[in-house]
């Protein structure tokens, strides 16, 4: 059961009493922290994971939810990063089949672009940098004509390749499933405010404070550990300085706002579009939600000092920057009239000297360092779609340096993450066609949303149910009270906005009655 609340009862101590020791600690509940904190708990290392927040509530949820391998850095001839990410594409797209999927994406071309040799030259590397791993659902490249395109005339052709979309909150909520079921203890809303060494047992000495979001009040907790994992993104340097004394950071960490719009469905389709801007940047349209257009991102750098709390918001500026973009390619031009909501976050990017935002590298560095004689290793930069690449080389750097008498030996690249078991069907579709006979009782609708979010998890969220009536209240847009207490129980949901934003998008679905109806619930379960 993925629940803060009853995971806080096992590292509370009696008075006086030695606090619990793990053998690491993994600070920051995005996608690289739930990403080796299912490592390491996998290889039978003692884990515990704390998140401030949310699990996913900063970056993490706020990207353009593709597993990619990056076209564009091809330009900066980053060939090893864009290989790696190909590799890793089929690796999670085999993992999480229910909230990773392959999509096409078109590339309209006119005069004032890049030649179309370079373009094809591109592509042709696209496709074979991770052929040795390819799967058969992803199609290689080739030329189109754009002839039935809603695109202005001057786009008569272009050129489609495929990636894969995710469900970015709920790919890093299936890590922290999969840790917690593999032992790991794993606490939301749960903040490190202070870490000391201690040299004589030579081990860290953590004070944690857990604040749940109903709570005026926040309790405070010792632990201790071997070693450190500083997965904190945006924070990464932050958490050290403020909370280990003499601790001097390492690297320096560019500060990227990445900003995103929905607006009604542009087109009709299942394909994207990725959109040359004369900036030379990229800004993506994707089918989204079924009846939505998702675009951005946005890269523009912010002051350190922007460091705050959350997730910024997007400008005014960003709105227009969008909306153009969009209408110099579509027919179908939009304004931030249309807009029916928006994110914005941050990217922590490795400081590579680099002017231009979107010149900087989409690489990492993990710093392996000792304070005192002891261990913390500090993660700086990354993309999600190497998160699970990264998390192995974390634990392998720990099993060598720091429990090298123990026999850690990587698993995850052929594991299935939580929810992604098919039962041995084919594929995903075949998984839903036998889902809505399994459970015909439900409008398709609801069964199709359900395997889409929570994959064959779906049976456990329907556990003890044969019909609609076991379903509890309906609160309205076919949302009901099992589907909360699945999330309260099994996805440590707290708060409407855990809910509706980030398990799920039903935020954009609901209405203002059904959205009182599920706080009014919650208030009384609190």
């Amino acid at each position: 059961m993925l629940q803060t609340s009853e995971n806080i009862k096992s590292i509370a101590t009696e008075k006086n009493a030695e606090p619990k020791c793990f053998d690491v600690l993994v600070i920051g509940g995005g996608i690289n922290g739930a990403g080796i904190a299912r490592d390491s708990a996998g290889r039978g290392l003692s884990v515990l994971i704390c998140e401030k927040n949310d699990w996913a509530s900063a970056t993490s949820s706020a990207s353009t939810k593709l597993i990619h391998g990056g076209l564009r850095y091809l330009e900066h001839y980053e060939f090893n990063l864009v290989k790696s990410a190909l590799i890793e594409r089929e690796v999670l797209y085999n993992s999480a089949p229910h909230i990773i999927y392959p999509m096409r994406f078109v590339l309209p071309h006119d005069k004032t672009q890049r030649p179309k040799w370079m373009i094809r030259a591109g592509l042709f590397l696209y496709d074979n940098l991770g052929s040795k791993y390819r799967h058969n659902v992803f199609e290689k490249s080739h030329a189109i004509s754009l002839k039935d395109h809603p695109l202005h005339n001057q786009f008569k052709t272009g050129f489609v390749y495929t990636d894969c979309f995710a469900d970015d909150a709920r790919l890093v909520l299936s890590n922290v499933i999969d840790a917690s079921e593999k032992g790991a203890i794993t606490l939301s809303n749960t903040e490190c405010v202070q870490i000391t060494p201690d040299n004589e047992t030579n081990l860290w000495t953590v004070t944690l404070s857990h604040k749940a979001p109903q709570s005026k009040r926040s309790k405070k907790y010792t632990i201790q550990a071997k070693a450190i994992v500083n997965a904190a993104g945006q924070w990464v340097n932050n958490t050290l300085t403020d909370n280990l004394d003499g601790f001097k950071k390492k690297h320096k960490i560019r500060l990227v706002k990445g900003s995103h719009i929905v607006v009604p469905r542009l087109y009709n389709g299942k394909h994207a579009y990725i959109l040359q801007n004369d900036d030379k940047r990229i800004v993506f349209t994707i089918p989204y939600q079924k009846n939505y257009t998702l675009i951005g991102t946005t890269d523009i750098t912010i002051p350190s000092e922007a460091n705050k709390e959350g997730n910024p918001e997007i400008s005014e500026q960003e709105k227009d920057y969008l909306c153009s973009v969009v209408n110099r390619y579509f027919t179908n031009a939009i304004t931030t009239s249309d807009i029916v909501w928006s994110y914005s976050g941050v990217r922590p990017l490795l400081d590579d000297g680099e002017d231009s935002a979107s010149d900087v590298t989409r690489d990492y560095d993990l710093d392996l360092s000792y304070h005192k004689d002891l261990p913390i290793l500090s993660i700086y930069g990354g993309k999600i779609t190497t998160f699970r690449k990264l998390s192995e080389q974390v634990v392998d750097k720990l099993s060598d340096d720091i429990f090298p008498d123990k026999t850690l030996k990587p698993w995850t690249q052929n594991a299935i993450l939580a929810g992604g078991d098919l039962s041995g069907t084919a594929n995903f579709e075949t998984f839903l066609s036998t889902l809505k006979l399994e459970f015909d009782w439900l409008p398709e609708k609801l069964v199709d949303r359900y395997a889409h979010a929570y994959g064959s998890r779906t049976r456990l969220l329907l556990k003890n149910c044969h019909r609609i009536e076991d379903m509890g209240e309906n609160f309205g847009d076919n949302i009901y009270s099992q589907e909360i207490t699945y999330l309260q129980n099994h996805e440590d949901a707290t708060t409407i906005e855990d809910i509706l934003w980030r398990r799920s998008k039903l935020g954009l679905h609901i209405t203002t009655e059904t959205k009182n109806k599920i706080e009014n619930f919650l208030k009384k379960k609190a």
